[in-house]
């Protein structure tokens, strides 16, 4: 028995019907892109989240989190509703209750569970644990309800709930990576076709490996910034005359911005152009098997957050020139910013000396000691028992 079914089985004195898993994400490079119905390249952390469920007849929910001292958060199915903040529970709770109530919502047959829930995968640390806990939360529904649902079906319910229920407006990328990830490889997305395709990713071969360097920060300067970020990008496309801003060629970048006369909306076009640019690049260079000249993209891509979209923060910009100081190929912040991960490509021999560098740069400028690991393209969700 699993460590999350015993616990199931403890806290609710029973067995758990089974227990699900879905996987936090990395985003390689495409960041800011997919709420512009852009391109995305992430990839599925080893770190994940495991729900055990079992169903219940009586029109209840009760949630347990192993990473929150509430205890057991108890509502009814007739509770549940969007708004700001939604009906029902606030905090950590509302996102798998609003996989309920998006299921729900769509008429699907889902009643009421019981729900024990582990991670490992960082909160605040821009690696998507929310989406996590969505993906496994409906993944668990889907089955124990029996819904025929694709993955990519489940993936869009777990958006639902966050961007109606719990009042986040992000894009597909989170949840389409937790959802629908193969292991050893990175999802390129379409986020407006929602056309996926596994490019081969793998570090080791190459002698290289992928750092995580997780600065433990968040700045409440990001509060509401996402969602600013978007109108500035809805009213840029608007004023250019297009649907989105992924359908202004790269090519025709200068002209589009000349045509804005706002300064801030110029960076934003810019940057979301130009990160589209970038995400094509890096896939015809991972299928063609030339991994080491990512790296520039990276640091590139960086750059373009920190100046033109404005997203970055003072640990992220520490974590980026370290690291490329140090030796890495190439490095980027990674997530919505103003806190959370950088990445970082080095050589695999210089793994130590990189994180070494970066963890006393921290320390000489009064930081909290960042997390660092290596990450490897993992599955995405999947039921475990």
């Amino acid at each position: 028995m699993s460590r999350t079914a015993q616990e199931f089985h403890e806290l609710y004195g029973y067995p758990a019907e089974g227990v699900w898993a879905a996987p936090g994400r990395v985003n390689l490079i495409g960041e800011h892109t997919d709420y512009n119905d852009g391109f995305v390249l992430p990839f599925a952390l080893p770190q994940r989240t495991e729900v055990a469920a079992a169903r219940r007849t009586d029109g209840t929910i009760a949630l347990h989190s192993d990473g929150a001292p509430s205890g057991v958060v108890t509502l009814t199915l007739a509770e549940l509703g969007p708004g700001h903040p939604p009906q029902g529970p606030d905090g950590w709770a509302a996102y798998p209750a609003g996989v309920f109530w998006a299921l729900r919502d769509a008429g699907l047959p889902v009643g009421g569970a019981d729900l024990h829930i582990r991670s490992d995968v960082p909160a605040g640390a821009g690696l998507s644990s929310s989406a996590a806990l969505e993906v496994a939360t409906a993944l668990a529904l889907a089955d124990l309800y029996e819904l025929p649902l694709t993955r990519p079906e489940l993936a869009a319910f777990a958006r639902r709930a966050e961007n109606a229920y719990v009042g986040v407006p992000c894009g597909a990328m989170d949840q389409m990576a937790s959802a629908c990830a193969i292991e050893g490889h990175a999802l390129r997305l379409d986020t407006r076709s929602l056309e996926q395709r596994h490019i081969p990713f793998d570090c080791a071969s190459a002698g290289l490996s992928l750092l995580v360097i997780d600065t433990r920060v968040k700045h409440a300067l990001g509060d509401g910034a996402y969602a600013r970020r978007l109108a500035s990008c809805h009213q840029a496309a608007a004023a250019l005359g297009v649907r989105a801003l992924r359908d202004i060629p790269y090519g025709e970048l200068e002209q589009a911005l000349a045509r804005l006369a706002d300064p801030v909306g110029r960076r934003r076009v810019r940057h979301v152009v130009t990160e589209n640019e970038r995400v094509r690049r890096m896939e015809e260079l991972l299928a063609a098997g030339r991994l080491r000249e990512t790296g520039p993209l990276l640091t590139e891509g960086h750059l373009s957050l920190r100046d033109d979209y404005e997203v970055s923060c003072p640990e992220l910009d520490l974590a980026v020139a370290t690291a490329d100081a140090a030796g890495a190929h190439g490095s980027r912040m990674t997530g919505g910013g103003f806190g959370g991960s950088a990445l970082a490509l080095v050589d695999a021999d210089a793994q130590q000396a990189v994180a070494d560098a970066v963890t006393e740069a921290f320390r000489r400028a009064g930081h909290t000691p960042p997390r660092i690991t290596a990450a490897a393209p993992s599955a995405g969700a999947a039921r475990l028992r």
